[in-house]
């Protein structure tokens, strides 16, 4: 029993003197922070019968989010510092089943010589559009209606290596990112997919009539809104890490901020999507505009002259792993998007302002122009429109409630370019109203 009693005694002695062997070395700080936001909104032509829908999100302005901010002081003027953020639904509890448990994940050392993060983190395009030149002064995005996400390549970056220089009055900063795929390039496996559903062996002559089976039996396969075996084997390499490159540098003083960054992905099947943009805002007082442009491309993979089925099948299945991640970026309502189909170009120019009517209200107009270009059909290159008014009226410095109106409407590529496939619509509008806490 003394025994025990001894042991016991020497693990509490332990533990209680780690948090002073810790503090020798410099002080440590972990601080808890999130938000919780929901919102009741209302959008028209949702559906095949183009009718209206109410619903709560949970999130309207800011998606509800708690986090962990650690840092511990080295000494020197350096600190080593980690970050943990995990993203939910307020109005059901539910974190987001497309994403994983903590939407952001890294650690990091940050001294006289800049700073240095791995992890999962916001890629370049994000930071710089973010710290430069975002929608609203007083909140980035309006999470439930935001299109310029749609053009920042995912927006996070996986397995990611980022390195940050900056002056001392942080007039200048400058980022480097790289990003490891970590062998997520496994295609065969969407082949031998679509290789089971058309019951032909991979080492078939390619002639014109099984040439034409396969193209009809992908087709119909991508485009069905149901899943499939074949779009479930896309979507889940599609999930995978990408091994991204690139930068961003910006410059602000006097209240004007400018910047740009580039990013090169290359995605699973071969292909690379280059996204760039650059921009800038001025703040005066209680005014604030900006101004910015962003753009991506895709580089397909060849899929030279494939003389089997088995060759042809996998250069269809690199274009359709490739396409379902372009698919995941430049879709979705939340990114104001529209359908890819066969395009490989997308521009966007951003132009809005801000105004702080009294210390209480805020108010923002945003107003975003893209065009789609490159689709090998015709059928998909378009343009569309997206507008977007926001009034917040702050409470506190805590919890403010807000009302947004949005508004969507393409134009031209009549035959194949709407919202979504299931709507097919042109246009849509919606109205926002929400509460938000942050702690």
């Amino acid at each position: 029993m003394q025994k025990k009693i001894v042991a016991v005694a020497a693990t509490v002695l332990c533990a209680s003197a780690m948090p002073v062997m810790a503090q020798a070395t410099g002080a440590s700080k972990v601080e808890l922070w999130g938000i919780v936001d929901a919102a009741v909104r209302h959008t028209t032509n949702e559906g095949a019968d183009k009718g209206s829908l109410t619903k709560m999100v949970g999130g309207g302005m800011s998606q509800s989010r708690w986090g962990l901010n650690v840092e511990e002081d080295l000494g020197g003027g350096s600190k080593a510092l980690a970050h943990l953020e995990h993203r939910f639904n307020a109005d059901t509890g539910a974190k987001d089943v497309t994403a994983p448990f903590f939407q952001l994940a890294y650690v990091g050392l940050q001294g006289p010589y800049g700073r240095l993060t791995m992890g999962r983190q916001w890629n370049v395009l994000f930071d710089v559009v973010t710290s430069t030149y975002a929608s609203f002064p007083y909140s980035p995005y309006m999470d439930a209606y935001k299109p310029e996400l749609g053009m920042a390549a995912g927006a996070r970056t996986s397995n990611a290596l980022k390195y940050t220089l900056a002056t001392p009055s942080r007039n200048w900063v400058g980022t480097v990112q790289y990003s490891f795929a970590e062998g997520n390039d496994n295609t065969d496996a969407v082949r031998n997919v679509g290789l089971g559903m058309l019951g032909l062996p991979a080492a078939t002559p390619l002639t014109g009539g099984n040439k034409a089976v396969i193209d009809n039996a992908v087709a119909a396969a991508s485009g069905s809104t149901t899943p499939n075996a074949l779009t479930t084997a896309a979507g889940g390499i599609a999930a995978g890490a990408l091994k991204t490159m690139g930068g961003f540098l910006r410059y602000s003083e006097n209240g004007i901020s400018v910047g740009g960054g580039f990013l090169r992905t290359e995605l699973p099947g071969g292909s690379d999507l280059d996204a760039l943009t650059f921009g800038g805002s001025y703040r005066s007082g209680p005014l604030y505009v900006n101004l910015g442009y962003g753009q991506n491309k895709v580089k397909w993979k060849s899929a030279g002259t494939p003389t089997t089925v088995g060759a042809y099948v996998g250069a269809l299945a690199n274009r359709l792993v490739d396409q379902a991640i372009i698919n995941s970026m430049w879709q979705g309502q939340t990114n104001g998007g529209f359908q890819v189909g066969d395009a490989d170009k997308r521009q966007m120019i951003k132009v809005g302002f801000g105004y702080q009517v009294t210390p209480q209200i805020n108010a923002g107009m945003h107003y975003f122009h893209a065009k789609q270009s490159g689709s090998t059909s015709g059928g998909y290159d378009g343009k569309a429109h997206f507008m977007v008014a926001a009034v917040d009226y702050a409470f506190s410095k805590r919890t403010d409630a807000y009302v947004a109106i949005d508004h969507t409407k393409l134009s031209n590529g009549e035959s194949k370019l709407f919202i979504d496939a299931d709507s097919k619509a042109r246009s849509r509008t919606g109205f926002t109203v929400g509460l938000r806490h942050r702690f």
